[in-house]
């Protein structure tokens, strides 16, 4: 009997829950069963009383009476005034929370008097209005969202009392009025059921309304601040909210308070031994957050029992010492050693200042008794610079020990609260996180939130109420916690570190705090932040307040506390005594990322010699069957594309290849050496110019795509390749930390056009240009840079298709004009020319050529002129401006080339053949050491119909050229060639077009100059004796004051010991890389051939 009456009561409640749409509410069985990480079974308005009511208490109700009874309640829903008063009292009754026995109301007898009558009634109309409790359960609901929403608006963040954040929306309504959600005073003793969105029932599952808000206050409106309710998935919201909801959960045994304190101290004695012992010295030091340390010990220990093995850390200069000798262990004696003004450098390279220095170091974790290797990357100036640089070492390291989840290796980054807001990096780097190719699988992010930047205020900074408010663009959960409250601090860092294992997805921990001193210990920051600054002289520091709050709790005892800080003090005082032994600065100590075994024991390369980057024929052939196939069975590839490796296979045949072929034999050739191989940047798995097509699409099923470069050979090494999002500064920081893992990968970035890395030149200046002088941190990135001046925009695949059906060169045409336009056409949009035409009966005009592609002449010849000026030039007197090497110094080396290439900040080459491109990236892998490679890459010699290399000029025992020299009739007669042509890149086949058409082959002589840095003095000397009699002109299309002149012209000089002038044959100086109109640009270009031949050109001059 008592299951059918509580069953006759669900199935009442839940009708009438349905007919007035109640949302389901949480029993506290449900409650438990949420908590267990498990799917919740929404139950309806119910009173929890239904299943401890007594069977007599209605004894009307029986198990054969239930069906009676449904209908009864069935017809009073749809009309109350249907059944009998006395059934109308008991269901009104029931629905308005009567207990047990109290809410069947008998029937006045016959007898019954007008009066008693009349006070039956008015038991009726006393019962609690329906909708009354409807609305107050609906409010209250609203109240503790409003809690979940913005309790972190009214939460005690700021240590200081003084935090100007503003939000222009509405707060969470103090306890007592609570009028805004529909409730008053009177409700704060009701109970309420709570819904299943809450935690803070624990094991009730109502409460009332008084200890509802208390309980809100508890989680969201102390020392922590949550925001995680724009996240929209609902079991990671469920998650938060079981953190910090639940009663009691923020508890701490004595052991890891004291443990805590232990940390502070150190963290804290840390700052003020180096405050005490170099008191004018610039150490950016921690005072005001110095909980920090413990917060990453924290992070650390969780994530190593998760299984984490290795943590990748990258931060700002405040605090960063002190990381490094509290986080990454690293000796004290070396770390105090850096204040020593007569230290001498012992390694190469001009190093740095303390505080950017990084760290490798590999360690027991005493928490977990795990070991754990942590790395600290090195950082420029740029605050966030080395954010994408920390994710792709991150990404490397995951890929090379097979950790697809993210579950061995993890990276940290910490960041300032002005930089967070305020470095667009910051926004790339977060984009990049849940990208296939580019994720890290979860990044903890620690803001030191100094409430300051500089001398900045916030109010001045950003325009959004946090720092950190970049964050919720990816749906990261982001926890603000008061600095000052340690407890605090370390519990929100074991939940980051939790949901990073738990969801893989990034978290942010906004640690509130301030600045005790100035930008440095050096600035004066009353000047400009007053009032803020005369708080923080009264403030206490964190140690202090921690340790009285133990000590009054019995945790710790005075003479213990000051045992900790005692022993401490003497590990430092003896560890500068030691450091005052050091006379050398080992700069390799602080290296980042070693690569064991590459190098010998003391950092040298193995052997100065590089091997032939040449290749046997039968290697070359297989690689170039597979790149001109589909080596998947039931893959339908793109009719366009079959062309396209139709003609890769004609090459094959002819023992030839143009650009995409050279490249791929250099790939392929690589990947079965086990090296592996990453190709990076925007559009590059087609390719900018659809020439490279590295990853095939089936047109008939979505998403199907094959890579065959990955079916070369049974035991290869895996090739990536992968678009970017549309980023360079994020995206090339980030394969330069992929780059870093390890030697023996080839890590490519190509930029959509080579203007792209305009936005990326903080990357190229401060890690790629200069980080082996500052960190001895070497690093073989290869940049590929699109360049030319073509005088159109470079037009994409779809573009050009029309084009490239055509086959210009087999057509007989009417006048030598015409042909002279179609090839230039050719040229320009890159025509295959292997293609063939179709058959018409009549020789076309080249209208009549485009007419029938549907594509005007017209519309080709705005196409040709639309080329702009930035697509135009990859800017290479930037990177040469950037070369280490001195132009007035002739170089005295054994194995000059090797040896140039070790001494060396990068390479800077302009390939004019694919053989040679080819041979530059194997070299890249085979030198025994590691350095950028700086490639300007064609446009227009991607399908030149000259730009083709034969295989002979790849087999065994070929190099790459670093100087090509002239091989034609004026290499046979030296003697009586009259000029010396140098140049590099495609200009090369405008001069040989030009010489050919005035028909001085003999008398000048064109050399390439295919390597630009380092110099390749002996080569061009060579060049020099080679004729005797001939002038020098260096010949560029790009204009005076850009291109490569002002650098090739100081070391040509010294090549020659300055025996003769070396004059200039190029566009005169501009502003703008290029024109952007079409007369001027081959007006241009034909002005400076006419200089380049003109053989009187320069008589008279000196």
């Amino acid at each position: 009997m008592r299951e059918s009456v509580c069953g006759f009561r669900t199935k009442m409640f839940h009708l009438r829950t349905c007919a007035t749409k109640l949302r389901p509410l949480t029993a506290s069985q449900t409650v438990k069963t949420v908590s267990q990480n498990k799917a919740a079974a929404p139950r309806t308005f119910q009173q929890i009383k239904c299943y401890s009511a007594p069977v007599a208490a209605e004894p009307f109700l029986s198990g054969t009476s239930s069906n009676y009874v449904e209908e009864m309640y069935y017809a009073w829903l749809e009309n109350p005034k249907s059944v009998h008063k006395s059934w109308d009292i008991f269901f009104r009754n029931a629905n308005a929370g009567a207990a047990p026995g109290t809410a069947y109301q008998s029937p006045p007898p016959l007898s019954t008097s007008l009066s008693t009558l009349t006070h039956a009634q008015s038991l009726v109309q006393a019962q609690p209005n329906v909708d009354k409790l409807v609305e107050d359960h609906l409010a209250v609901q609203s109240l503790i969202r409003a809690y979940q929403v913005r309790g972190h608006h009214i939460a005690k963040l700021d240590p200081l009392g003084i935090s100007c954040v503003n939000f222009d929306d509405s707060t969470v309504t103090d306890s007592p009025n609570v009028g805004f959600y529909g409730l008053d005073e009177s409700d704060l003793d009701k109970v309420f059921h709570l819904p299943t969105t809450t935690f803070i029932g624990g094991n009730e599952s109502a409460l009332p309304l008084r200890e509802i808000i208390r309980r809100l206050e508890m989680a969201y409106c102390q020392h922590i601040g949550v925001e995680f309710m724009f996240i929209n998935d609902l079991e990671q919201c469920q998650w938060i909210r079981q953190k910090f909801e639940t009663p009691g959960v923020m508890q701490f045994t004595n052991e890891e308070k004291r443990t805590l304190l232990a940390r502070l101290v150190r963290s804290t004695r840390f700052e003020e031994f180096l405050h005490r012992k170099w008191s004018s010295e610039k150490r950016f030091g921690l005072e005001g957050c110095e909980v920090l340390i413990p917060a990453l010990k924290t992070i650390i220990d969780k994530s190593s029992a998760k299984g984490v093995d290795y943590v990748i850390m990258g931060m700002p200069h405040r605090g960063r010492l002190n990381v490094l000798a509290n986080v990454i262990r690293k000796e004290l004696e070396q770390i105090f050693c850096q204040f020593d003004s007569k230290l001498e450098a012992a390694d190469e390279g001009s190093g740095d200042v303390k505080y950017h220095l990084g760290m490798y170091h590999r360690r027991i974790n005493r928490v977990t008794d795990r070991t754990i290797t942590l790395s600290l990357v090195a950082n420029p100036s740029h605050l966030e610079a080395a954010d994408p640089v920390v994710q792709g070492k991150t990404k490397a390291e995951q890929f090379y020990c097979g950790d697809t989840e993210g579950k061995k290796v993890m990276s940290i980054l910490l960041h300032g609260d002005a930089a967070f807001a305020g470095q667009g990096i910051v926004y790339e780097t977060f984009h990049l996180s849940d990208l296939p190719s580019y994720t890290t699988h979860g990044t903890v992010h620690v803001v030191v939130n100094n409430q300051i930047g500089f001398t900045t205020d916030p109010r001045m900074a950003r325009s959004s109420p946090y720092p950190t408010d970049v964050a919720r663009v990816v749906n990261a959960p982001i926890f603000h916690v008061n600095a000052d409250d340690p407890e605090a601090v370390v519990y929100v860092c074991n939940v980051a570190a939790e949901w990073r294992s738990t969801f893989h997805k990034d978290v942010v921990v906004d640690l509130v705090c301030y600045r005790r001193n100035g930008h440095n210990e050096m600035d004066e920051p009353m000047f400009t932040q007053p009032l803020m600054y005369k708080q923080i002289r009264k403030q206490k520091a964190v140690l202090q307040k921690y340790a009285e709050t133990l000590i009054s709790q019995g945790v710790v005892n005075q003479p213990e506390y000051e045992e900790e800080i005692s022993k401490y003090d003497k590990i430092c005082e003896e560890a500068h005594a030691r450091s005052k032994d050091e006379k050398i600065l080992h700069i390799k100590h602080w290296l980042d990322s070693p690569w064991p075994g590459f190098f010998t024991l003391d950092g040298q390369p193995r052997s100065m010699i590089c091997p032939s980057t040449g290749l046997n024929e039968e290697d070359l052939v297989h690689i170039g069957q597979v790149a001109s196939s589909v080596p998947v069975e039931n893959f339908t590839i793109h009719g366009g594309l079959s062309r396209i490796l139709k003609t890769r296979g004609e090459m094959v045949n002819n023992r030839t290849v143009d650009w995409a072929l050279a490249e791929y034999m250099a790939f392929g050739s690589l990947l079965k050496e086990g090296i592996h191989i990453r190709l990076s940047g925007q559009d590059v798995e087609r390719g900018t110019f659809s020439h490279r097509h590295h990853v095939l699409h089936d047109q008939n099923v979505d998403k199907r795509t094959c890579i065959p470069m990955n079916h070369l050979w049974p035991n290869q090494a895996p090739y990536t390749v992968c678009n970017s999002s549309l980023s360079e500064y994020g995206v090339l920081g980030f394969e330069l930390g992929f780059a870093m893992a390890s030697p023996n990968a080839l890590v490519v970035w190509e930029a959509q056009f080579g203007d792209f890395h305009n936005t990326a030149q903080c990357i190229i200046d401060q890690f790629i240009c200069s980080g082996q002088a500052k960190w001895v941190r070497q690093n073989g990135i290869v940049l590929l840079l699109p360049h030319g001046m073509e005088g159109m925009q470079a037009l994409s695949g779809a573009v050009n298709r029309p084009l490239r059906l055509t086959g210009i060169e087999q057509w007989r045409w009417r006048s030598a004009r015409q042909r002279a336009a179609a090839v230039e056409l050719e040229n320009k949009c890159g025509v295959s020319p292997s293609c063939r035409p179709p058959q018409l009966s009549k020789r076309p005009s080249l209208t009549s050529l485009f007419s029938r592609r549907k594509v005007s002449i017209k519309t080709w010849e705005l196409l040709l002129s639309l080329q702009g000026p930035e697509h135009s030039s990859a800017r290479p007197e930037r990177f040469l401006q950037m070369c280490n090497d001195d132009p007035d110094v002739f170089p005295k080396l054994d194995d000059f080339d090797v040896r140039q290439l070790y001494d060396c900040n990068w390479i800077v080459v302009n390939c004019s053949t694919p053989a040679n491109f080819f041979h530059v990236v194997r070299r890249q892998i085979l030198l025994p050491f590691r350095k950028p490679l700086i490639v300007f890459t064609p446009k227009s010699l991607l399908r030149h119909p000259e730009a083709r290399s034969s295989f002979d000029e790849m087999l065994p025992g070929t190099h790459f050229q670093r100087v090509i020299p002239e091989s034609g009739p004026a290499a046979q007669n030296p003697e009586g060639v009259k000029r010396v042509l140098f140049c590099t890149g495609k200009v090369y086949y405008d001069l040989t077009r030009e010489r050919k058409a005035r028909q001085m082959e003999a008398d000048v002589a064109i050399t390439r100059v295919e390597q630009l840095s380092p110099f390749p003095f002996d080569l061009l000397l060579k060049e020099f004796h080679k004729y005797p009699n001939a002038d020098l002109v260096w010949c560029q299309e790009e204009h005076k004051n850009q291109g490569y002149y002002d650098y090739v012209k100081p070391r040509l000089r010294t090549t020659i010991d300055r025996a003769k002038p070396v004059w200039y044959a190029g566009r005169e100086p501009a502003a703008a890389p290029a024109t952007g109109n079409k007369k001027n640009h081959l007006t241009e270009l034909q002005r400076f051939l006419d200089i380049a031949f003109n053989l009187d050109s320069f008589k008279g001059l000196s």
